[in-house]
């Protein structure tokens, strides 16, 4: 059956993301880690097809289904592919080699240096194919969850948080916890993240200096989260969980690197691994040891 790789308009991408949803499940199923995704509003997407149409692409086939969809975007340097999914049952097509040609051809025209993704650590298949593309495995991430009332007490320092003023000192600080930690400014980002009303950011501080930041949604999950300094992690994500747990949340999570000291502390406080994933990248992109992701697509 023939396939039709082309851009996707902004009302093809709720329709997208519900084909992305069965795909993240069946592989989830497959392996041994049941059902994880649900379909939901597609505002992030919205968010990157408005900043730069060319990183978003479906292919569909002769009856006009979608059969799969990617989607990268660019800051500075940086392109991310967020997302790039087929249909079950439709693997081993080329469809994702179609997909994957069109956004790296993004990261060209945008002038990007560095590529990098984060993809589910079982998924060898897609991992086979990031790598012909000169992205390897750098560093393990993994999904941690606890219901909130199994959540054990912090023990040790935590950092002082205080919410966003949404002021362009706030921004500017911002950008440089991004540079210092990524390498790359994310200030749309932050406005995007700023825009959504079940999302808290906050700046954590130690001695009275912003050392960091972090945001928690209303859902109980933190990320992304920032530091200046390694030794400045444990403290960091004990503030930040300490306001999921204030929250209305049944379930809090976070995204944690394998190379992170927050792992642990993670750990001690009662959090479960649910998850694993690995970021692959071009090259050595940004000090994972002082930076947790929102999710796979946002990083």
């Amino acid at each position: 059956m023939p396939i039709v790789v082309r851009p996707a308009t902004a009302d093809e991408l709720a329709h997208a993301e519900e084909m992305v949803a069965r795909s993240i499940n069946d592989l989830t199923v497959r392996h041994g880690f049941g059902p994880i995704a649900t379909s939901r509003p597609s505002d992030f997407q919205a968010f990157c097809h408005r900043d730069d149409p060319r990183g978003v692409w479906l292919a569909e086939d002769d009856g006009g289904e979608i059969v799969g969809f990617a989607m990268s975007w660019v800051c500075d340097r940086l392109w991310f592919l967020a997302e790039l999914f087929v249909a079950p049952g439709r693997q081993g097509e080329g469809i994702g080699n179609e997909l994957l040609a069109r956004t790296v051809q993004h990261a060209s025209e945008a002038g990007a240096t560095e590529k990098s993704l984060i993809t589910f650590a079982f998924n060898l298949v897609s991992q086979g194919l990031y790598v012909r593309q000169g992205l390897l495995p750098r560093v393990p991430i993994y999904l941690c969850r606890a219901e909130r009332e199994s959540l054990g007490p912090a023990h040790g320092p935590t950092l002082s948080a205080t919410p966003f003023r949404m002021a362009s000192v706030d921004f500017e600080i911002l950008r440089q916890l991004d540079l210092a930690t990524l390498g790359v400014s994310r200030e749309k980002h932050h406005r995007y993240l700023l825009g959504d009303p079940t999302m808290k950011g906050v700046f954590l501080e130690e001695g009275g200096q912003r050392v960091g930041y972090a945001y928690i949604a209303a859902t109980g999950h933190v990320g992304p989260l920032a530091v200046t300094h390694a030794h400045g992690m444990p403290g960091a994500i004990r503030a930040a969980l300490a306001v999921a747990v204030s929250g209305d949340a049944k379930q809090i999570s976070v995204f944690v690197p394998g190379t992170s000291e927050a792992l642990a502390t993670a750990a001690s406080q009662g959090m479960r691994f649910a998850l694993p994933m690995v970021l692959m990248s071009t090259r050595e992109c940004g000090n994972w040891t002082r930076y947790l992701p929102r999710n796979p697509g946002f990083m």
